[in-house]
């Protein structure tokens, strides 16, 4: 049986004191970490605040990004390392706006998941197609090549730890919803590119998430389907009632 992961991605949004605020807002009123995950990624000037909060409840944190190496004359990256070092759970990788506007490639990527494990964090592994792509017919190809190129090298038992966030990036922030049919189809498509690749078992075990507008008033209808196990909500994250209502889907 696969826990719900409900994680938060609040890109480039918030300083350390209104983390704070954030925090003590959802303090005391999360779910139990056995029935659903819950999990920030926030910006790393913010993380030192995150972590701190975690401690003592059930939330997990994560980075939005890192390099591929632990440390060197890299100015301006943020080492895996350290985040490990700091507590750091999980690090989001291959956004698409890392794609897009930082020119991130599949190798990238690949490089990224492998230090992630490497320092005993684990990977949120973002993939997604364009609407271009998908009115071509071009979706799930796109997207299996995205999963193959990111996964290449990683063990089994690494993948069955790690999570996949199906995002597609005509529903990133514009508004628009993929339908939870729709979102079921992909994610379902992604299970079944990781069975090829390892096994049935270890398809069985990877988390795949929906993200691109998930908001309270459709969480629930998504978490439904057979192969979303999740959601990688970007502005409905942001404000402590709307995430706690995200958290409590099942309520």
């Amino acid at each position: 049986m696969r826990t719900p992961i409900i994680a938060g991605n609040w890109k480039m949004n918030k300083n350390p004191q209104e983390t704070q605020a954030f925090l003590e807002g959802i303090k005391g009123k999360l779910p139990d970490a056995s029935k659903v995950e819950t999990v920030i990624a926030a910006p790393a000037i913010d993380l030192n605040a995150l972590t701190w909060f975690s401690k003592d409840e059930p939330l997990k944190t994560a980075a939005e990004n890192c390099y591929f190496e632990d440390a060197g004359a890299f100015t301006g990256e943020t080492s895996p390392k350290a985040l490990s070092e700091m507590g750091i759970d999980y690090v989001v990788i291959g956004h698409s706006e890392r794609r897009q506007y930082f020119k991130e490639t599949d190798e990238d990527i690949n490089k990224k998941a492998k230090a992630i494990f490497r320092n005993n964090m684990l990977p949120i592994i973002c993939c997604g197609e364009t609407l271009e792509q998908r009115e071509a017919g071009d979706a799930e190809s796109w997207v299996a090549g995205q999963i193959k190129a990111a996964l290449d090298g990683l063990s089994a038992e690494q993948v069955s730890s790690l999570v996949i966030a199906y995002e597609p990036i005509w529903a990133i922030g514009t508004g628009k919803t993929a339908t939870a049919d729709q979102a079921q189809e992909m994610c379902a498509h992604i299970r079944k590119t990781v069975a090829s690749l390892y096994n049935e078992q270890t398809a069985e075990n990877v988390r795949i998430q929906y993200g691109g507008s998930v908001k309270p008033a459709n969480v629930k209808e998504l978490m439904s389907k057979e192969d979303i196990d999740g959601g990688l909500v970007g502005g409905a994250s942001m404000d402590p009632e709307s995430f706690l209502a995200l958290a409590h889907f099942q309520d």
